[in-house]
Protein backbone atom coordinates (compact mmCIF):
# COMPACT_ATOMS: atom_id res chain seq x y z
CA UNK A 1 0.00 0.00 0.00
CA UNK A 2 1.26 3.59 -0.67
CA UNK A 3 1.20 6.82 1.20
CA UNK A 4 -0.11 9.95 -0.55
CA UNK A 5 -1.22 13.53 1.05
CA UNK A 6 -4.62 15.11 0.70
CA UNK A 7 -4.52 18.86 1.64
CA UNK A 8 -5.87 22.45 1.08
CA UNK A 9 -5.55 26.06 1.90
CA UNK A 10 -7.73 25.74 4.87
CA UNK A 11 -8.97 28.95 6.70
CA UNK A 12 -11.40 29.11 9.30
CA UNK A 13 -11.14 32.69 10.57
CA UNK A 14 -10.76 35.83 8.97
CA UNK A 15 -7.32 36.90 11.23
CA UNK A 16 -5.48 33.71 8.87
CA UNK A 17 -3.63 35.26 6.34
CA UNK A 18 -4.07 33.33 2.78
CA UNK A 19 -0.31 33.92 1.82
CA UNK A 20 0.94 32.29 4.87
CA UNK A 21 -1.68 29.36 4.97
CA UNK A 22 -0.46 28.82 0.74
CA UNK A 23 3.24 28.66 1.90
CA UNK A 24 2.31 26.15 4.91
CA UNK A 25 0.51 24.18 1.80
CA UNK A 26 3.84 23.82 0.07
CA UNK A 27 5.58 23.25 3.27
CA UNK A 28 3.62 20.27 4.29
CA UNK A 29 3.79 19.03 0.15
CA UNK A 30 7.64 19.46 0.83
CA UNK A 31 7.73 17.35 3.86
CA UNK A 32 5.65 14.83 2.21
CA UNK A 33 8.04 14.22 -0.75
CA UNK A 34 11.24 14.60 1.13
CA UNK A 35 9.63 11.98 3.02
CA UNK A 36 8.81 9.41 0.60
CA UNK A 37 5.21 9.72 -0.17
CA UNK A 38 3.91 8.66 -3.33
CA UNK A 39 1.98 11.39 -4.24
CA UNK A 40 -0.07 14.97 -3.27
CA UNK A 41 -3.86 15.76 -3.65
CA UNK A 42 -5.43 18.85 -3.73
CA UNK A 43 -9.09 19.74 -5.14
CA UNK A 44 -11.15 22.12 -6.53
CA UNK A 45 -13.52 24.63 -4.66
CA UNK A 46 -15.05 27.76 -5.04
CA UNK A 47 -15.89 30.93 -2.85
CA UNK A 48 -15.46 28.54 0.23
CA UNK A 49 -12.25 29.72 2.71
CA UNK A 50 -13.08 26.19 4.12
CA UNK A 51 -10.92 24.14 1.38
CA UNK A 52 -9.41 27.13 -0.66
CA UNK A 53 -8.55 25.56 -4.06
CA UNK A 54 -10.19 27.48 -7.09
CA UNK A 55 -7.90 25.80 -9.46
CA UNK A 56 -5.85 22.23 -8.45
CA UNK A 57 -3.37 22.69 -11.70
CA UNK A 58 -2.01 26.03 -10.26
CA UNK A 59 -1.15 24.58 -7.19
CA UNK A 60 0.39 21.18 -8.95
CA UNK A 61 2.27 23.49 -10.87
CA UNK A 62 3.59 25.05 -8.13
CA UNK A 63 4.29 21.98 -6.33
CA UNK A 64 6.10 20.97 -8.60
CA UNK A 65 8.20 22.96 -8.74
CA UNK A 66 8.97 22.68 -4.48
CA UNK A 67 8.93 18.70 -5.31
CA UNK A 68 11.35 15.79 -7.03
CA UNK A 69 9.11 12.61 -6.62
CA UNK A 70 5.67 12.94 -5.68
CA UNK A 71 3.03 12.08 -8.21
CA UNK A 72 0.52 15.28 -8.56
CA UNK A 73 -3.13 14.21 -8.37
CA UNK A 74 -6.27 16.44 -8.60
CA UNK A 75 -8.57 15.21 -5.69
CA UNK A 76 -10.68 16.38 -7.57
CA UNK A 77 -11.70 18.58 -10.66
CA UNK A 78 -15.57 18.93 -10.18
CA UNK A 79 -16.76 17.75 -13.51
CA UNK A 80 -20.22 19.91 -14.28
CA UNK A 81 -17.56 23.47 -14.24
CA UNK A 82 -15.39 21.79 -17.16
CA UNK A 83 -15.88 22.02 -20.46
CA UNK A 84 -14.41 18.53 -21.91
CA UNK A 85 -11.94 20.59 -24.47
CA UNK A 86 -10.76 22.69 -21.73
CA UNK A 87 -10.22 20.21 -19.33
CA UNK A 88 -8.24 17.86 -21.72
CA UNK A 89 -6.08 20.66 -22.60
CA UNK A 90 -5.53 21.85 -18.98
CA UNK A 91 -4.57 18.87 -17.61
CA UNK A 92 -2.61 17.77 -20.70
CA UNK A 93 -0.11 21.13 -20.05
CA UNK A 94 -0.07 20.34 -16.58
CA UNK A 95 1.69 16.99 -17.55
CA UNK A 96 3.85 18.25 -19.68
CA UNK A 97 4.95 20.92 -17.58
CA UNK A 98 5.06 18.73 -14.11
CA UNK A 99 7.15 15.87 -16.26
CA UNK A 100 4.23 13.12 -16.25
CA UNK A 101 3.40 13.29 -13.23
CA UNK A 102 -0.27 14.20 -12.73
CA UNK A 103 -3.05 12.49 -11.99
CA UNK A 104 -6.37 13.47 -12.93
CA UNK A 105 -9.20 12.46 -9.99
CA UNK A 106 -12.68 13.87 -11.37
CA UNK A 107 -16.40 13.97 -9.25
CA UNK A 108 -19.48 15.28 -9.74
CA UNK A 109 -18.89 17.98 -6.46
CA UNK A 110 -20.32 17.50 -3.16
CA UNK A 111 -21.70 20.64 -1.81
CA UNK A 112 -24.92 22.64 -2.79
CA UNK A 113 -23.35 25.98 -1.98
CA UNK A 114 -20.97 25.61 -5.22
CA UNK A 115 -23.62 24.04 -7.88
CA UNK A 116 -25.74 27.47 -6.87
CA UNK A 117 -22.98 29.89 -7.49
CA UNK A 118 -21.01 28.05 -10.61
CA UNK A 119 -24.28 25.92 -12.46
CA UNK A 120 -27.51 27.25 -10.84
CA UNK A 121 -30.21 25.12 -11.13
CA UNK A 122 -28.22 22.05 -11.26
CA UNK A 123 -28.65 18.91 -8.72
CA UNK A 124 -26.61 16.12 -7.77
CA UNK A 125 -28.09 13.45 -10.28
CA UNK A 126 -27.14 16.24 -13.47
CA UNK A 127 -23.60 16.48 -11.96
CA UNK A 128 -22.85 12.88 -11.90
CA UNK A 129 -24.42 12.17 -15.73
CA UNK A 130 -22.01 15.47 -16.94
CA UNK A 131 -19.23 13.21 -15.66
CA UNK A 132 -19.94 10.56 -16.99
CA UNK A 133 -20.23 12.72 -20.29
CA UNK A 134 -17.39 14.46 -19.28
CA UNK A 135 -14.59 11.49 -18.69
CA UNK A 136 -15.10 9.32 -22.08
CA UNK A 137 -14.73 12.76 -24.06
CA UNK A 138 -11.51 13.92 -22.21
CA UNK A 139 -10.21 10.22 -22.79
CA UNK A 140 -11.15 10.62 -27.17
CA UNK A 141 -9.28 13.63 -26.99
CA UNK A 142 -6.06 12.92 -25.97
CA UNK A 143 -6.24 10.18 -28.46
CA UNK A 144 -6.72 12.33 -31.35
CA UNK A 145 -9.05 13.99 -33.26
CA UNK A 146 -12.44 13.21 -31.61
CA UNK A 147 -16.11 15.36 -32.24
CA UNK A 148 -19.28 14.93 -30.06
CA UNK A 149 -23.28 15.06 -30.10
CA UNK A 150 -23.49 15.12 -26.28
CA UNK A 151 -26.82 16.02 -23.75
CA UNK A 152 -24.31 18.54 -22.33
CA UNK A 153 -21.40 19.36 -24.54
CA UNK A 154 -21.58 19.09 -28.52
CA UNK A 155 -18.49 20.05 -30.36
CA UNK A 156 -16.71 18.99 -34.12
CA UNK A 157 -13.55 17.41 -34.43
CA UNK A 158 -11.08 18.55 -32.33
CA UNK A 159 -8.07 17.30 -30.51
CA UNK A 160 -6.70 17.86 -27.04
CA UNK A 161 -3.63 21.00 -27.31
CA UNK A 162 -1.76 20.34 -26.19
CA UNK A 163 -1.28 16.41 -25.63
CA UNK A 164 -0.05 14.52 -22.60
CA UNK A 165 3.41 13.35 -22.14
CA UNK A 166 2.33 10.36 -20.17
CA UNK A 167 1.18 7.32 -22.78
CA UNK A 168 -2.48 7.26 -22.95
CA UNK A 169 -3.20 10.33 -20.80
CA UNK A 170 -2.41 11.09 -17.40
CA UNK A 171 -4.05 8.15 -15.23
CA UNK A 172 -7.94 8.92 -14.35
CA UNK A 173 -9.25 8.45 -11.23
CA UNK A 174 -13.26 8.61 -9.95
CA UNK A 175 -14.11 9.54 -6.72
CA UNK A 176 -16.98 6.96 -6.00
CA UNK A 177 -19.43 5.84 -3.63
CA UNK A 178 -22.53 4.30 -5.28
CA UNK A 179 -22.51 0.53 -7.09
CA UNK A 180 -22.76 2.54 -10.39
CA UNK A 181 -20.06 4.84 -9.94
CA UNK A 182 -17.78 2.08 -9.29
CA UNK A 183 -19.04 0.43 -12.28
CA UNK A 184 -18.71 3.06 -14.74
CA UNK A 185 -14.63 3.58 -13.35
CA UNK A 186 -13.62 0.35 -14.10
CA UNK A 187 -15.78 -0.16 -17.21
CA UNK A 188 -14.17 3.02 -18.21
CA UNK A 189 -10.59 2.37 -17.50
CA UNK A 190 -10.10 4.92 -15.05
CA UNK A 191 -8.98 4.12 -11.25
CA UNK A 192 -11.38 4.49 -8.18
CA UNK A 193 -11.04 7.03 -5.27
CA UNK A 194 -13.18 6.57 -2.45
CA UNK A 195 -13.80 8.50 0.96
CA UNK A 196 -15.84 7.07 4.26
CA UNK A 197 -15.54 10.12 5.71
CA UNK A 198 -17.03 9.84 9.38
CA UNK A 199 -18.89 6.48 8.63
CA UNK A 200 -16.01 4.19 10.08
CA UNK A 201 -14.81 0.74 9.39
CA UNK A 202 -18.22 -0.81 7.98
CA UNK A 203 -18.10 2.17 5.27
CA UNK A 204 -14.58 0.92 4.21
CA UNK A 205 -15.74 -2.53 3.70
CA UNK A 206 -18.76 -1.57 2.21
CA UNK A 207 -16.80 0.82 -0.50
CA UNK A 208 -14.15 -2.32 -1.17
CA UNK A 209 -17.03 -4.65 -1.55
CA UNK A 210 -18.49 -2.34 -4.20
CA UNK A 211 -15.15 -1.83 -5.86
CA UNK A 212 -14.62 -6.26 -6.18
CA UNK A 213 -17.84 -6.26 -7.67
CA UNK A 214 -17.31 -3.82 -10.05
CA UNK A 215 -14.22 -5.53 -11.27
CA UNK A 216 -16.04 -8.30 -11.36
CA UNK A 217 -18.68 -7.42 -13.86
CA UNK A 218 -15.79 -6.42 -16.04
CA UNK A 219 -13.60 -9.37 -16.03
CA UNK A 220 -11.90 -7.55 -19.40
CA UNK A 221 -10.89 -4.77 -18.37
CA UNK A 222 -7.90 -4.30 -16.46
CA UNK A 223 -8.19 -4.54 -12.70
CA UNK A 224 -7.41 -0.20 -11.48
CA UNK A 225 -5.77 0.87 -8.44
CA UNK A 226 -8.46 2.14 -5.36
CA UNK A 227 -7.62 4.54 -3.29
CA UNK A 228 -8.55 5.06 0.40
CA UNK A 229 -9.16 8.62 1.38
CA UNK A 230 -9.46 9.41 5.27
CA UNK A 231 -8.73 11.95 8.10
CA UNK A 232 -5.66 10.85 9.81
CA UNK A 233 -4.13 12.71 13.16
CA UNK A 234 -0.76 10.61 14.54
CA UNK A 235 -0.55 11.45 17.99
CA UNK A 236 2.22 11.64 20.36
CA UNK A 237 0.48 10.66 24.19
CA UNK A 238 -2.64 9.47 24.54
CA UNK A 239 -3.61 12.88 25.73
CA UNK A 240 -2.76 14.07 22.43
CA UNK A 241 -5.20 11.17 20.69
CA UNK A 242 -8.00 13.26 22.91
CA UNK A 243 -7.37 16.40 21.45
CA UNK A 244 -6.95 14.92 18.00
CA UNK A 245 -10.51 14.03 18.15
CA UNK A 246 -11.80 17.16 19.47
CA UNK A 247 -9.94 18.98 16.36
CA UNK A 248 -11.55 16.46 13.80
CA UNK A 249 -14.96 16.86 15.53
CA UNK A 250 -15.01 20.77 14.90
CA UNK A 251 -13.92 20.21 11.42
CA UNK A 252 -16.77 17.86 10.66
CA UNK A 253 -19.31 20.32 12.34
CA UNK A 254 -18.34 22.61 9.73
CA UNK A 255 -18.20 20.22 6.95
CA UNK A 256 -21.58 19.18 7.59
CA UNK A 257 -22.87 22.84 8.51
CA UNK A 258 -21.31 23.77 4.50
CA UNK A 259 -22.87 20.76 3.13
CA UNK A 260 -26.32 21.23 4.29
CA UNK A 261 -25.81 25.11 3.23
CA UNK A 262 -28.23 26.50 5.71
CA UNK A 263 -25.88 28.68 7.82
CA UNK A 264 -24.91 32.08 6.86
CA UNK A 265 -21.43 32.83 4.64
CA UNK A 266 -19.63 35.97 4.66
CA UNK A 267 -16.64 36.78 2.71
CA UNK A 268 -15.92 32.98 2.01
CA UNK A 269 -16.27 32.03 5.79
CA UNK A 270 -19.50 30.48 7.25
CA UNK A 271 -20.73 31.65 10.31
CA UNK A 272 -19.06 30.06 13.37
CA UNK A 273 -20.14 27.33 15.04
CA UNK A 274 -20.80 27.74 18.43
CA UNK A 275 -19.38 25.18 21.56
CA UNK A 276 -23.50 24.51 22.15
CA UNK A 277 -23.85 23.98 18.17
CA UNK A 278 -21.44 21.45 18.25
CA UNK A 279 -21.92 19.31 21.33
CA UNK A 280 -25.57 19.09 20.30
CA UNK A 281 -24.71 17.53 16.67
CA UNK A 282 -26.58 14.09 16.63
CA UNK A 283 -23.82 12.37 15.39
CA UNK A 284 -20.80 14.35 15.49
CA UNK A 285 -18.46 13.89 18.82
CA UNK A 286 -15.19 13.42 19.33
CA UNK A 287 -15.61 10.07 20.63
CA UNK A 288 -17.01 9.18 17.24
CA UNK A 289 -14.28 10.46 15.67
CA UNK A 290 -11.73 8.54 17.60
CA UNK A 291 -13.62 5.32 16.61
CA UNK A 292 -13.80 6.06 12.86
CA UNK A 293 -11.06 7.75 11.89
CA UNK A 294 -7.63 7.25 12.25
CA UNK A 295 -6.56 8.98 15.45
CA UNK A 296 -3.94 7.32 17.16
CA UNK A 297 -0.44 7.02 18.51
CA UNK A 298 1.63 4.93 15.74
CA UNK A 299 0.75 1.27 17.06
CA UNK A 300 -2.53 2.20 16.98
CA UNK A 301 -2.44 3.80 13.36
CA UNK A 302 -0.07 0.94 11.97
CA UNK A 303 -2.62 -1.35 13.45
CA UNK A 304 -5.64 0.69 11.26
CA UNK A 305 -4.01 0.68 8.03
CA UNK A 306 -2.82 -2.90 8.13
CA UNK A 307 -6.29 -3.55 7.85
CA UNK A 308 -7.26 -1.46 5.30
CA UNK A 309 -3.99 -3.25 3.74
CA UNK A 310 -5.27 -6.51 4.30
CA UNK A 311 -8.77 -5.68 2.46
CA UNK A 312 -7.08 -4.59 -1.17
CA UNK A 313 -6.71 -0.97 -1.23
CA UNK A 314 -3.78 0.26 -3.09
CA UNK A 315 -3.00 3.88 -1.38
CA UNK A 316 -4.04 5.39 1.57
CA UNK A 317 -4.10 9.31 1.04
CA UNK A 318 -3.41 10.98 4.28
CA UNK A 319 -6.31 13.32 5.05
CA UNK A 320 -4.57 16.77 6.63
CA UNK A 321 -7.76 19.18 6.69
CA UNK A 322 -8.83 19.43 9.86
CA UNK A 323 -9.26 22.49 12.17
CA UNK A 324 -5.76 21.93 13.63
CA UNK A 325 -2.69 24.37 13.58
CA UNK A 326 0.09 24.41 11.03
CA UNK A 327 2.69 22.87 14.10
CA UNK A 328 0.23 20.32 14.82
CA UNK A 329 -0.50 18.94 10.79
CA UNK A 330 3.14 19.13 10.61
CA UNK A 331 3.93 17.30 13.55
CA UNK A 332 1.68 14.58 13.17
CA UNK A 333 2.59 14.06 9.28
CA UNK A 334 6.37 13.49 10.28
CA UNK A 335 5.19 11.53 12.97
CA UNK A 336 3.28 9.53 10.33
CA UNK A 337 6.50 8.93 7.60
CA UNK A 338 9.14 8.23 10.56
CA UNK A 339 6.95 6.42 12.99
CA UNK A 340 4.22 4.56 10.59
CA UNK A 341 5.34 4.44 6.99
CA UNK A 342 8.21 2.16 7.83
CA UNK A 343 6.21 -0.75 8.98
CA UNK A 344 4.58 -0.94 5.46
Amino acid sequence: MKFSLFAHMERISPDEDQKQLYDEFIELCKIADQGGMHAIWTGEHHGMNFTISPNPFLNLIDVARHTENVRLGTGTVIAPFWHPIRLAGEAAVTDIITNGRLDLGIARGAYSYEYERMMPGMDAWEAGQRMRELIPAVQKLWEGDYAQEGEFHSFPSTTSSPLPVQENGPPIWVAARDPNSHEFAVSNGCNVQVTPLWQGDAEIESLMIKFNDACAKFPERPRPKIMLLLHTYVADSPEDVKLGAEELNRFYNYFGAWFKNERPVDQGLIKTLSDEEMAAHPFYSPEAMERDLVIGEPAAVIERLKKYEALGYDEYSFWIDSSMSFERKKASLERFISDVMPAF
